[in-house]
């Protein structure tokens, strides 16, 4: 098996997204490499999801969504509110609404 076709096998559904607290971030490992949702903590109940990145060769399979979900459902759980620095968070919000009531300044 080739290095590209052994990563192209891997199952979003099980993937485990962890939060660690202490890096501010949440984060997934990708064989050897990890992919993240980084955050900041502006005030005691404001999450400023400030950058996500997925490396190059795991791009466009669905990580990057499944950070930003997990991070969103995790700042609802726990009664916070999200500032959607970056760019793709502030861009999965437009499209999943659903979310909108937790955002600092939803315009």
């Amino acid at each position: 098996m080739n290095r590209d076709s052994k990563m192209m096998h891997f199952d979003l559904q099980s993937m485990i997204v962890r939060h660690e607290r202490t890096a501010r971030r949440f984060a997934v490992r990708l064989d050897k490499k990890i992919g993240y949702l980084s955050y900041e903590k502006p005030e005691p109940r404001i999450l400023d999801y400030a950058h996500v990145y997925v490396p190059p060769e795991f791009r466009n399979k669905g990580i990057a969504d499944k950070l930003t979900q997990t991070a969103l459902d995790y700042a609802r759980e726990n009664n916070f509110s999200v500032i959607p620095s970056c760019s793709y968070v502030a861009m999965y919000v437009r499209k999943h609404k659903k979310y909108r009531d937790i955002l600092v300044n939803p315009g």
